[in-house]
């Protein structure tokens, strides 16, 4: 967060005033609005120092601090994080749990997020990893004949086994 210059370090002879109840009031001299701040028994606050004369305001400063910590802890809420889901499968997996991951696949994808299909392969699962791309492609297959989706990339093999990327179209 950056910190404005407050009463003696605002270094504008001029500056738009901006009273503590929100008013505009106008171009002053510094050493007035200064002085009107100081009357009120609060601080000027350089709010927007690039404006030309600069946007000063009347208020407490650690008011001011408070309102701005509140205003960027509420972006940060705001931001969306984490929109990309992982879903572990094996080239093993029942039938069953194979419809279990699926629902759960186009539950994430339907409220939009992209999700990151993992199959893990383990010791000799390795050397058969063309039957392990099948079994992804049909897994694939399955989810899209309830929902279309759209592939981010290609079938990527990594150490540990295959995976690949997906979004709802």
């Amino acid at each position: 967060m950056n910190i404005p210059r407050i009463n003696n370090q605002i270094k504008a002879k001029e500056v738009r005033l901006i009273s503590e109840n929100g008013t505009n009031l106008g171009v002053f001299p510094f050493e007035k609005a200064l002085q009107y701040a100081k009357e009120r028994h609060l601080d000027l606050i350089e709010v927007s120092r690039n404006a030309v004369p600069p946007v000063c305001k009347v208020m407490d400063f650690g008011k001011y601090l408070y309102q701005q910590k509140k205003k960027a802890k509420g972006k940060r809420k705001k931001q969306k994080k984490g929109r990309l889901k992982n879903v572990r499968i094996s080239p093993r997996i029942a039938k069953h749990d194979l419809e279990t991951k699926a629902n759960l696949v186009k539950k994430f994808l339907s409220k939009g997020y992209r999700v990151r299909i993992e199959m893990f392969l383990k010791g000799r699962e390795r050397a058969l990893s063309e039957f392990a791309k099948e079994r992804l492609e049909d897994f694939l297959k399955k989810i899209s004949t309830e929902m279309e989706i759209k592939r981010e990339g290609e079938i990527k093999k990594n150490p540990r086994g295959i995976e690949i990327i997906i979004g709802k179209k």
